[in-house]
Parts: C-alpha cells; structure tokens; sequence
C-alpha cells in the first residue's frame, strides 16, 4: 500500500489537496491494516485521515530549501524510465 504514498515536497506546481489527502488515507489504511473499515471504525479512520492530511500540509507548508522545484511531468518520465529498466 505504501508505494502509492509520493513525495509531496518541492514541485512545481505544489501538492494539491487532493494529493495531501490521497497520501494521508494510503497511511491509514497501511498503519490501520485495514482498507476499509468496519462501520464501527469510520468515523475514527476518517478522523485520522482528516488530522494526517492537516498535519501533512502544516509540514509541506512549513519546510523550506534551496533547491530548485522539481516538475512532475520529468520526475514522472524518470519513474517510467527505471521501471522499463527493471521490468523490461
């Protein structure tokens, strides 16, 4: 489940909301073990989401460096690159 969870950090155009909360629930449902939960577990798996995706976006907010932002169209081109070399 984890290797959906991307870096947020650094791109241009920034993470949108979307994408915070994309990677919020996939670390739920990795810590929680469960990819959907039961009824009597929704709304404190929903709530976890909710407080990661916050907090995610406090941090993305927060960090700073001095490095140029990456494009998200050439880092994708670089992903599909390594999986041609390693998966033919």
């Amino acid at each position: 489940m984890c290797r959906n969870i991307r870096t947020l950090h650094n791109f241009a155009p920034p993470a949108t909301e979307e994408e915070i909360h994309a990677a919020a629930l996939q670390y739920i449902r990795k810590i929680s073990g469960s990819t959907k939960p039961s009824q009597a577990n929704t709304a404190a798996f929903d709530r976890a989401v909710a407080d990661v995706a916050r907090v995610t976006t406090r941090l993305l907010d927060s960090l700073v460096t001095s490095a140029p932002p990456r494009d998200r169209e050439v880092e994708a081109e670089k992903a599909r690159a390594r999986n041609r070399k390693r998966f033919g």
